[in-house]
C-alpha cells in the first residue's frame, strides 16, 4: 500500500519510452510545481503574490523591526506546529500498538483485500489493474506485468497523488500503451478519484483507497490490494492466449520458494517497510531503531551480493523485484526525505551494481519514472516536507549513470549461499 495517499483518511486520504535520465533534462510538461501550489492557487498573480509578501515583511518590521522575531513568537510557533505535526502523523503514519517496539513506531495498516480468490488464477479474466507511479507497492506490480509479458492482458489505470492526498485521474491524459506509462483517465470505470472506484464496489468502501488495486471490471469489485498477493498472482495465474510477449519466465520457482520467502521475510520489515519506519517515526526511540535495522540489513545484502547475482543466486525472483522498487528510490527520495542518510546507495557498490543490473532490463526500465516518483513524495507528504521544496534529482539516478556496464553477469552461482530470517 502507498503510504502517501493510502495512508490518509477519506477524504481526504492523493513514453514513447519513458524519459528516465537524471535532473539535467528538461522535465516534461506535467510535472507539479508543488512549491507553488502549497503556496498560491495556479490563477495568482505574481504581482498579488509580492503585495502579500510586502504585507507581511511590513507587519514584522513593524513589530520587532529588522531582528529576529521575538523568543515568544518562536516558542508558540514551534509548540504549535509540533502539535500540528503530531496530529497529522497519527493520521498518516499510525504508530504501533505493540509493546516491542518503541513509542512513535510506524506500524503499517493491513491490506483490506489481502488475496487473490483462487478463482481468478484458473480464470483471470475481465481484470484491470490500478497503480500510481510514485509508488512502490504498485511499482513492483508494474514490473512483473512487463517482465511476465502480460501488457495486453491486463490493462491499467495510473492515478496521479493529488495536494490533499487522493489519488485522483486525470480526463485527457496520454494513453497507456507498450511502455507509454504516464497518468490518465480511469479507462476502467471512468471515475475522477480511486475513492469512488472502490465506492463502485457491491456494498460500499469507506476504508483506505490504496494502490495497487486489482478490479474485477465485470463484476465492479475489488479482487486484491495487497501487492505481494497481486505479483505472486500475475506469476502463477494461466492468461493463456492473452499473454504477447511473455518468455516463459517464472519468477517464484517451486525450488526456490522457500529461500524467496527466507528473503522477504528479511527485506520487507527492515528495507520495503523500514525506509518508512525512519520516515514515518514519531519518536528519537522508534527513529533509532527503525535506521539501524534498515543499514545492518543494508550491509548484510550487499556482502551477499559480492557473490551473488541475484538474491538466490542466478535467478531473478520476486525477492529480488520486492527489493529493487525501494532501492531505485533510495537516493531518490528516502536518504534525504525519510532521513535514511547513514549511508547512499551509492556507497554500496554491489547494491548499487545490482539496482542497476535490474534497471538494465528493458521491461524494468519501462516502468520507472524519477520525475513522478519526486513529485509524489516532495510534493504529497506535507508533513515531511511542509515548504514543497523539490530537491535536485541525485546524479546516482542519472539514466546514463544507471546504465554503465555493471559487470555482475560475471558472478557465479558457486558462491551463492541461502539466507534465514534468523541471521538477522
Amino acid at each position: 500500500m502507498w503510504p502517501a495517499a493510502s495512508l490518509l483518511p477519506n477524504p481526504p486520504t492523493p513514453q514513447p519510452r519513458l524519459r528516465l535520465s537524471g535532473g539535467s533534462r528538461h522535465r516534461t510538461s506535467e510535472r507539479r510545481r508543488c512549491s507553488k501550489l502549497t503556496v498560491l492557487s495556479s490563477s495568482s498573480s505574481s504581482s498579488s503574490s509580492d503585495a502579500k509578501e510586502d504585507l507581511v515583511t511590513a507587519a514584522g518590521r513593524l513589530l520587532w523591526g529588522r531582528g529576529l522575531p521575538p523568543q515568544a513568537l518562536v516558542s508558540a510557533v514551534r509548540s504549535g506546529w509540533s502539535a500540528a505535526w503530531h496530529l497529522m502523523m497519527r493520521q498518516l503514519a499510525p504508530s504501533s500498538s505493540s509493546a516491542a517496539s518503541p513509542p512513535g513506531s510506524y506500524a503499517r495498516p493491513t491490506s483490506s483485500f489481502p488475496s487473490v480468490p483462487a478463482s481468478y488464477c484458473r480464470n483471470p479474466m475481465n481484470l484491470h489493474l490500478y497503480v500510481a507511479l510514485p509508488c512502490p507497492w504498485a511499482h513492483r506490480v508494474l514490473v512483473v506485468r512487463a517482465l511476465k509479458g502480460l501488457r495486453s492482458a491486463l490493462p491499467v489505470s495510473i492515478a496521479a497523488p493529488g495536494l490533499d492526498g487522493s489519488w485522483l485521474f486525470r480526463p485527457r491524459g496520454p494513453s497507456a500503451v507498450g511502455e507509454d506509462l504516464r497518468p490518465g483517465p480511469d479507462r476502467a470505470n471512468a471515475r475522477s478519484t480511486l475513492r469512488e472506484v472502490y465506492g463502485l464496489r457491491r456494498g460500499g468502501y469507506d476504508g483506505r483507497s490504496t494502490v495497487p488495486m486489482l478490479w474485477d471490471a465485470e463484476r465492479k469489485e475489488v479482487v486484491c490490494n495487497e501487492s505481494y498477493a497481486i505479483i505472486e498472482f500475475l506469476n502463477s495465474a494461466d492468461f493463456g492466449g492473452e499473454v504477447h510477449g511473455g518468455s516463459g519466465l517464472d519468477l517464484c520457482p517451486s525450488e526456490l520458494k522457500n529461500e524467496i520467502d527466507d528473503w522477504n521475510r528479511v527485506i520487507y520489515p527492515n528495507v520495503n517497510n523500514g525506509v518508512y519506519r525512519c520516515g514515518f517515526a514519531q519518536s528519537q526511540e522508534a527513529y533509532d531503531t527503525a535506521v539501524n535495522g534498515l543499514f545492518n540489513t543494508l550491509d548484510m545484502i550487499e556482502s551477499h551480493l559480492s557473490t551473488s547475482r541475484y538474491l538466490c543466486g542466478d535467478a531473478l525472483t520476486l525477492a529480488d523485484v520486492c527489493l529493487f522498487t525501494t532501492l531505485i528510490r533510495f537516493d531518490l527520495v528516502y536518504n534525504v526525505l525519510f532521513k535514511c542518510t547513514k549511508k547512499k546507495l551509492l556507497e554500496y557498490p554491489n547494491l548499487y551494481g545490482y539496482t542497476c543490473d535490474m534497471y538494465q532490463i528493458p521491461e524494468v526500465v519501462s516502468t520507472c519514472n524519477f520525475e513522478a516518483i519526486m513529485d509524489g513524495y516532495y510534493c504529497t507528504l506535507f508533513p515531511l516536507n511542509p515548504g514543497g521544496i523539490l530537491p535536485v534529482m541525485p546524479s546516482a539516478c542519472n539514466h546514463d549513470l544507471l546504465s554503465k556496464p555493471h559487470n555482475r553477469e560475471a558472478l557465479s552461482s558457486s558462491g551463492k549461499q541461502s539466507i534465514h530470517a534468523s541471521e538477522t
